[in-house]
């Protein structure tokens, strides 16, 4: 099985769950939410894990029971900016999973497939998707007529035929990580919101004439993100049934 790297991020604050603990640390099934993510890393064959901190850093490092390494980022400039400050662990050598630590219900199987899928098409870029019946909010999946990648666009950016689209980007990805340092390099931000994004990179990538593509997740419910106590609730009762079974 070959190796790869992943990246979690995991420093936002998570102002919504009206808390003054770390977002990452809130517990589902009696296990912060960041230990889900990275046991699904490391049980899909990630060799080194690095957890990008943030709010609260020293208190996540000490929360956090596994074996990783850890980046920080000190202000808060966007996923692109996250992933930036974890630029010199990720190298430029092999792939790179990259994570969000406030998605509980992600499956090792579910990174494996899209992990699969991004070397046997020898992509630059390999996106977790989803199709959703209602995908307001959501950045997404254009294809060309054949069902080729063309591009991410985000909800607000979406002209009146883009915003039919059902498929999203759940903000997971398998990068070739030397595609991802070069990308990082050349990122601005250049928004509304002065941040950079990680989605960027992606154009980015493609313009540098690699393949890019997206698996959409099986389950909907493992992209789900938690950003309130009531969307921490639904996940505990989600994987308390999958324990179940």
């Amino acid at each position: 099985m070959e190796k790869f790297k992943a990246v979690i991020l995991a420093a936002g604050k998570g102002t919504r769950m009206e808390s003054d603990l770390p977002k990452v640390l809130h517990k589902v099934c009696g296990e912060t939410m960041v230990h889900h993510t990275i046991k699904a890393a490391k049980d899909a064959g990630a060799t080194d894990v690095i957890v990008i901190v943030g709010y609260q850093g020293q208190l996540v490092k000490h929360e956090v029971v596994d074996v990783v390494e850890y980046a920080e980022q000190r202000e808060q400039l966007g996923t692109g900016h996250a992933v930036m400050c974890a630029k010199d662990l990720i190298g430029t050598t092999g792939d790179v999973v990259v994570l969000c630590g406030d998605t509980p219900l992600i499956t090792a199987d579910t990174i494996k497939k899209l992990y699969d899928l991004h070397k046997r098409e020898y992509n630059g870029v390999t996106v977790l998707s989803a199709i959703l019946d209602d995908a307001t909010g959501y950045g997404r999946i254009i294809r060309d007529a054949d069902g080729r990648f063309i591009k991410i666009v985000e909800h607000k950016d979406c002209t009146e035929e883009e915003l039919k689209v059902k498929e999203i980007n759940s903000g997971m990805y398998v990068f070739n990580a030397e595609a991802l340092n070069a990308s990082l390099g050349l990122l601005t931000n250049d928004n509304s919101q002065g941040e950079y994004y990680l989605t960027d990179t992606i154009a980015i990538i493609k313009n540098a004439g690699l393949k890019i593509d997206a698996l959409p997740v099986e389950d909907n419910n493992e992209i789900l993100g938690v950003n309130t106590k009531a969307q921490l609730a639904v996940a505990e009762e989600i994987m308390k049934e999958r324990n179940n079974k």
